[in-house]
């Protein structure tokens, strides 16, 4: 297989924001890089053949406007677009539901995810289209049933708007991938993932009438719990990874990210994200254990645990299809304009902080063997030239670009989202000639408006 590389980008770019903007000022590279047009992507991947490896991309809001710089960067490059191997996260359902990071509204945004599942089915059909993602609905307060059930329901949503749009399921349920998150309840997590799977698959057969084995096969990524982390005593956080990276391989995972130690302060330095890496060189190079399939298949606690998993994601799941009427898709929009999802998720995070303020649940150098006097942790720090060299090199482009070429671009993404047709040839020509992204989103946004959640009582 292809070699592979995760991508994740600053504050202001998962915003949809240039780094010139007032609202970026202090925010330019300080959780991931800065990208503000094709420029920034073609030198990011300058000595990186992009034929020979596959690129995931953590990016929702601005998703397609992205990655249609990735594809100006691959053409480029001279690669093929039928060659590209990589995913991109692209699953705005799950920012309403708990992170919070949108642009427009969700039927706009859910119009830009079709036309790019819809471009990739014949111009990019290696790529995976959208992560499904568990990982952010749980870091933000929610309980293992309620990441599962929420993520599912949010993955057969988006397999409804295609299936609205008119594509056949087998040609585009094969692209779509998961990202769950791993937490420290050991066997709780295993039967998670198991039970995931299982779920998924049933469904696609028996519901969507799925034919194509990849269909339904639910293919994930996990990363270890970061909110799982403690900034007291954080070498601590090298030993809750390894326990949360083993029940993400027992549990079946395909791939894997292992947080560092000091994530809860900043990004990782080298000497931690090294650590992170070796944890788990350790587990496949010397443990055995990603030796067998389903090793834990069998065991009474592990399928009590798993049965117990699906029959309560299943009821989940069934409140969210009455809301919709018999649609998944109506089901979450609706429950999302409701706050019914935020609300659980608010309710799970209350009561596991009542939890570890009563000392119920114990969190290991939190509320008990707590040390008054520990050393400080160095950490990784971004120098502020960080962001005057960022925003000069977007002022260069801008002055070296064909204003009037990026004007016809603009105008025609505009244009095209008044109507119905695809937009993701605009906005990869518009990503052609220089456009921004600040300015590729705000051409939408003379149609499609902002967001702005609603209060909550």
């Amino acid at each position: 297989g292809q070699t592979g590389l995760s991508v994740a980008f600053d504050m202001p770019t998962l915003m949809g924001y240039d780094s010139d903007d007032a609202t970026a000022l202090g925010e330019v590279g300080h959780c991931g890089v800065a990208i503000d047009s094709a420029d920034d992507m073609v030198g990011l991947f300058n000595a990186i053949p992009l034929e020979e490896v596959s690129v995931s991309m953590t990016i929702n809001g601005p998703a397609v406007i992205l990655f249609a710089f990735f594809l100006v960067a691959a053409e480029e490059q001279g690669v093929d677009w039928l060659s590209l191997q990589g995913t991109l996260q692209n699953d705005i359902l799950k920012e309403y539901i708990a992170q919070k990071e949108w642009i427009f509204p969700p039927e706009p945004h859910l119009r830009l995810i079709v036309d790019m599942v819809d471009f990739c089915r014949t111009d990019v059909p290696q790529w995976n289209t959208i992560s499904i993602s568990g990982y952010h609905i749980r870091e933000a307060g929610a309980n293992a049933m309620q990441e599962l059930a929420f993520t599912l329901a949010d993955g057969f949503a988006y397999v409804e708007a295609c299936r609205r749009a008119g594509m056949r399921i087998e040609d585009f349920a094969p692209r779509f991938s998961f990202f769950f998150d791993a937490h420290l309840d050991f066997f709780e997590e295993i039967a998670k993932f198991r039970a995931a799977r299982r779920i998924w698959a049933h469904w696609m057969r028996d519901r969507y009438e799925a034919r194509d084995e990849r269909s339904m096969k639910l293919r994930f990524h996990t990363q270890t719990a970061g909110v799982s982390l403690t900034a007291q005593q954080p070498d601590l956080n090298v030993v809750r990874t390894a326990v949360e990276a083993l029940a993400a391989v027992l549990g079946g995972t395909q791939s894997l990210h292992t947080n560092a130690l000091d994530e809860v302060y900043a990004l990782p330095t080298e000497r931690a994200a090294e650590i992170a890496l070796r944890t788990q060189q350790v587990l496949a190079e010397e443990t055995g254990v990603a030796d067998t399939i389903d090793p834990l298949g069998g065991s009474w606690f592990v399928e009590h645990l798993t049965d117990r998993m699906e029959s309560r994601i299943l009821e989940i799941l069934g409140h969210v299809d009455r809301i919709g009427d018999g649609s998944m898709l109506d089901g979450v929009l609706q429950g999302i304009e409701e706050g019914w999802f935020q609300g659980a998720i608010a309710d799970s995070a209350y009561e596991f902080e009542k939890a570890v303020t009563a000392g119920e649940r114990v969190i290991v150098g939190v509320n008990r063997y707590v040390k008054d006097d520990e050393d400080a942790l160095e950490i990784l720090r971004i120098p502020a030239e960080v962001e005057t060299q960022q925003r000069a090199r977007l002022a260069a482009v801008r002055a070296r670009r064909d204003e009037a070429a990026v004007a016809r671009a603009l105008a025609g993404i505009t244009e095209t989202a008044r109507g119905e047709g695809d937009l993701m040839g605009p906005i990869v020509e518009a990503a052609r000639v220089r456009a921004t992204e600040g300015e590729i989103v705000d051409a939408m946004k003379e149609v499609f408006g902002g967001y702005r959640e609603p209060p909550r009582v």
